[in-house]
């Protein structure tokens, strides 16, 4: 790797190159260009060059890249030649829709428990994943070797589950609440508001009338 410090939309695209390399591979393509990557993906072909030189070299040049083994080199990259197990805090709407996405099996990430304070739903099932009280967190984490910790409670809950995923040693926080959750700086953390995705369309499509 030439730099520490890569820029995160390089790590984004990375994600979004894996994802076609995986498509164009089950069609059966051996050995694909930066070119026809870039067109897959919406990008331009020195953007995807500029990016993979980040951490070294994988192509060959007049003849491409190998399909299987840049998938694998991106993966590694991304950290998914591994399996990661991770743990849901909420069993209310969101936190059901999460633990039924199969996306998070196809990239590696395991849902090894979900919890909840409301003792109606502690014991049973979603979707295959057992409900646990709150209070058995540091336990399971312990037990699964838990890294990852997805919060998926109601804004005014947020900051609070925060702390206690804190507490018990969590590393990475995915925080899908609508709120601003403060944690330390050795913990990892990314929110998904999908409140501010929309607000991000809208004002796109405003600028879109404004030029007409």
């Amino acid at each position: 790797m030439k730099t520490s410090k890569i820029p995160e939309a390089t790590i984004i695209r990375l994600s979004v190159y894996s994802r076609f390399l995986t498509q164009v591979d089950q069609r059966g393509v051996v050995t694909i260009s930066s070119g026809e990557i870039a067109e897959g993906v919406g990008v331009s072909p020195a953007q995807v060059r500029k990016d993979l030189a980040y951490f070294g070299e994988f192509g060959t040049r007049g003849v491409g890249y190998n399909v299987k083994d840049l998938h694998r080199h991106i993966m590694k990259i991304l950290g998914l030649n591994t399996h990661w197990p991770v743990v849901i805090i909420g069993a209310g709407n969101l936190g059901t829709a999460l633990s039924m996405y199969g996306g998070f099996r196809e990239r590696g990430f395991k849902i090894v428990g979900i919890f909840d304070n409301d003792p109606q739903k502690v014991g049973y099932k979603l979707n295959g994943v057992m409900v646990y009280a709150l209070n058995d967190l540091e336990k399971v984490m312990k037990e699964e070797n838990v890294q990852i910790g997805i919060v998926a409670v109601p804004a005014h809950h947020a900051q609070e589950v925060a702390n206690i995923l804190v507490e018990t040693g969590i590393s990475a926080i995915l925080n899908f609440a609508p709120k601003v959750i403060n944690v330390p700086k050795n913990v990892e953390m990314r929110n998904v508001d999908l409140t501010v995705n929309l607000e991000i369309l809208t004002f796109n499509l405003g600028l879109s009338k404004d030029k007409h």
